[in-house]
């Protein structure tokens, strides 16, 4: 697009302050999910293709995508590097979700860069393609941010939902990560596996490396389908690079690591749960890909003081002590058993009393399954999101699978979560452990409220 088309762009009024433009963007909410790139591409366009200024590390999957983020980031920008991070959805600010240096995007770049866009969402909004949604946007500020403002040497660049139609996939990276395949958002992305797969593998481009922790036979075939006819090289967990853990305590954890290009011994992780292994060791064969592709340059002690360093919030996150209170976004079948896992290794109480709050969109039976063995008594809230769901009809089929698994479980239910919160707080003795799990819409509000006393402004 020329500068006279750019110059052409209809005249929108701009907003006057950071709250009218987080505003104005998540109210795109209503637009939905509308899978496809012609928006992003058409955007991208009007905004002189921004993107193609950045080095991607693109990373897709199921579960493990926030964590393998984490991770690379913070060791990255211990090695002395600037780096970008983009991911989903947000916690606490509407700015969590685009950050360098693990700082957020300022409220005044923000508001410039929103009025910058602006006339060009609007002038797309009025074509053939239609309204771009609230992702789309958000997307585009990020790239705008870090292409115009921040200048990182690296974006970590977590993908929102699938991969293929996403609107992460615009960015041509330099190394693609697929954590794993599970069963989440099969409605949109498809009723198998293998095609769920397929989605994901949507980013992989010709010639770029790709990391992967998939493991089952159909869909491990899916993935190395597409990068044999993309010419990528594939470097899957199990098979080029292995890890083994060493010594697994609360807050702190060990692993040897073993790659095509070198073995590492003992590295230290802070985040709990078994599942967290996985997840580093997919962050470090990344790592060492950027090292002998792009000479990135990872010092071993840096290495292993990013690694230790890592966090990310609302995963396995103690937020109170009186009474002891742990936040995980685990919201999947596969999620929720890497949080029984932890609950039975890691944790130690007399009773564990668990709130949960989901969206109407999840498979609730299967999630059941692996929680409430463990739980004596469950508080089932609702999230104050579109797609919730009811809290009566949660509980109904709670009670519908503990009777089939035999589990004896006391089941509360409380529509408003800080109620719920309170009584949760309430029946949690000392010596017990209180749970807050489901969906990050309920996992944001519960944690600005302990940590802040004040409510979140969550978003996808």
């Amino acid at each position: 697009m020329s500068q006279m088309d750019l110059a052409e762009s209809p005249a929108v009024a701009g907003f006057g302050t950071y709250e009218e433009a987080v505003r104005w963007i998540t109210s795109r909410v209503s637009f939905g999910i509308r899978p496809g790139l012609l928006r992003m591409e058409s955007l991208m366009e009007r905004l002189g293709n921004p993107h193609r200024r950045l080095k991607f590390i693109h990373v897709a999957g199921t579960n493990g995508k926030g964590s393998t983020c984490a991770y690379l980031s913070a060791v990255i920008a211990r090695c002395g590097y600037d780096v970008g991070t983009f991911t989903s959805p947000y916690l606490e600010k509407y700015t969590n979700r685009i950050k360098v240096n693990g700082a957020d995007i300022g409220e005044a770049d923000l508001l410039r860069l929103v009025n910058e866009m602006k006339p060009h969402v609007e002038a797309i909004a009025a074509g053939e393609l239609g309204e771009p949604t609230m992702f789309e946007v958000s997307t585009a500020l990020a790239i705008l941010y870090f292409a115009r403002v921040a200048y990182p040497d690296f974006v970590v660049w977590e993908t929102g939902l699938g991969g293929r139609l996403d609107s992460t996939n615009i960015v041509t990276p330099i190394l693609s990560v697929i954590t794993n395949v599970q069963h989440d958002h099969m409605e949109i992305l498809g009723d198998t596996l293998e095609k769920v797969a397929f989605e994901k593998a949507g980013i992989v481009k010709n010639g770029v490396p790709v990391v992967s922790a998939v493991e089952q036979p159909g869909v491990v075939e899916t993935i190395e389908a597409v990068c044999k006819e993309r010419k990528a090289t594939l470097y899957l967990l199990g098979r080029e690079f292995d890890y083994e853990p060493v010594e697994s305590q609360l807050d702190r954890q060990t692993f040897d690591f073993r790659g095509p290009f070198r073995g590492l011994e003992r590295l230290p992780i802070t985040l709990n749960g078994s599942h967290q292994f996985k997840n580093a060791a997919v962050a470090v064969m990344a790592l060492e890909v950027l090292r002998q592709y792009y000479a990135l340059i990872v010092d071993d002690e840096e290495l292993r003081e990013g690694l230790a360093a890592t966090q990310w919030p609302g995963r396995l996150e103690m937020v109170s002590e009186q009474p002891r209170i742990l936040l995980d976004g685990a919201h999947n079948p596969e999620g929720a058993e890497s949080l029984a896992a932890a609950l039975r290794v890691v944790y130690r109480y007399r009773k564990l009393r668990f709130l949960m709050g989901m969206l109407s969109t999840k498979n609730h039976s299967g999630y059941l399954d692996h929680i409430l063995p463990l739980v004596d008594t469950l508080i089932v809230t609702e999230p104050v999101w579109v797609k919730k769901m009811d809290a009566s009809a949660l509980a109904d089929l709670a009670r519908k699978k503990a009777a089939e698994i035999g589990a004896t479980v006391e089941i509360v239910v409380e529509p408003d979560w800080k109620l719920a919160l309170e009584q949760l707080e309430r029946s949690t003795g000392e010596d017990d452990l209180a749970v807050v799990a489901g969906t990050l819409y309920l996992i944001s509000d519960v944690r600005s409220w302990i940590l802040h006393k004040s409510d979140s402004e969550k978003g996808w």
